[in-house]
């Protein structure tokens, strides 16, 4: 691959993070999420893993220095671990500074060791309630028991783990302490977000489901102390430390508090569609640049740099005057979590 500068979008900001959906597939159904009956897409249109390789690869080369995995569900794909294994040449000559992983935790208990062997250190897992009854009815088909033993596979495997919690209003508001101290109690760090207009839900109205996290840290302000926190990793959470716990809890607020003046990332779909920005329907096809040219990455880097020349300077979401403006017909598990 040849030397090139690194991935500069319009607004002069570095793009250094780039996010994969390697399946849309799930073993969940959850309700802000997915409709109960989804239909997915036919098998031929997902990029193969040996693909996923070499467009991962393509933008390595380009600078990118932070790899997130997602989906759907990533743990789901036949041969993931293949694919992982693969990443971690990138790990180790240097290029890639890290590679991590977004997930239901439903499949942790059976990878999470080897996950760690191919070099993932971080793993998010996706949890919103500790409550059985509470989790299969969000989840529609997860098993709450299943999560819990993948979270204890992951520590016990040396990953560090950060659980994200979905703030969904009247539904795990009465949570909120528990899941903070839980969190506290197992050394684990925390980050809220709010629902995104992703994806069509039939009838169900998206601001029913909305719970500003202005108002999340306000209640848990009436708990604990909150110290803001300079801290970056990477992606659009704003940090604070709970000073009685001295954990790190994480406000992802794309519809409260925009955060794309620092945004830093790009989105490619199982299908190999790149998305500049999560909240805008602009792509580029790189599957068809690289199924055109198999033997040449030229025209693919070429093709990536011309789509970050397209990056938008930010979303559109908004759930202001009690309507929701800026929503996205793909689903999120399609474009990647």
């Amino acid at each position: 691959m040849t030397d090139a500068p690194r991935l500069i979008d319009p607004y002069a900001r570095a793009i250094t993070y780039l996010r994969v959906s390697v399946t849309d597939r799930c073993d969940f159904r959850c309700r802000y999420c997915m409709s109960e009956n989804m239909t997915f897409l036919p098998k031929k249109e997902l990029l193969s893993l040996e693909e996923l390789d070499r467009l991962c690869s393509a933008f390595v080369s380009q600078g990118v220095e932070k790899l997130r995995i997602t989906g759907g569900e990533p743990l789901v794909r036949r041969g993931i671990m293949g694919f992982f294994n693969a990443m971690s040449r990138h790990l180790e000559s240097g290029a890639l500074r890290e590679l991590t992983l977004t997930t239901n935790g439903s499949q942790l208990s059976k990878y999470a060791a080897d996950l760690y062997a191919a070099g993932m250190r971080r793993v998010n897992i996706s949890l919103d309630t500790l409550d059985e009854a509470k989790f299969a009815h969000i989840t529609r088909w997860g098993r709450l028991a299943q999560v819990l033993e993948g979270i204890d596979a992951a520590q016990n495997a040396g990953l560090r783990v950060k659980i994200n919690v979905v703030a969904v209003k009247d539904t795990n508001e009465d949570e909120l302490e528990k899941i903070v101290n839980w969190c506290a109690e197992r050394d684990m760090d925390l980050t809220f977000i709010e629902v995104m207009p992703m994806g069509d839900m039939g009838d169900l109205d998206r601001t029913d489901q909305y719970w500003a996290l202005e108002d999340l840290r306000d209640r848990l302000a009436e708990s604990f102390t909150l110290t803001d926190l300079p801290d970056n990793t990477g992606g659009p959470a704003r940090y604070v430390r709970l000073e009685e716990t001295g954990q790190k809890v994480g406000f992802i607020t794309p519809l409260s508090h925009n955060f794309c003046e620092s945004c830093n990332r790009v989105r490619l779909t199982c299908t190999g569609q790149l998305y500049q920005c999560l909240g805008q329907e602009d792509e580029a096809d790189l599957r068809k640049v690289l199924r055109d040219n198999p033997d040449d990455d030229t025209p693919l880097i070429a093709a990536i740099h011309s789509a970050i020349a397209r990056k938008p300077k930010g979303h559109d979401f908004d759930y202001s005057r009690q309507e929701t403006s800026g929503a996205m017909a793909r689903h999120m598990s399609h474009t990647g979590g």
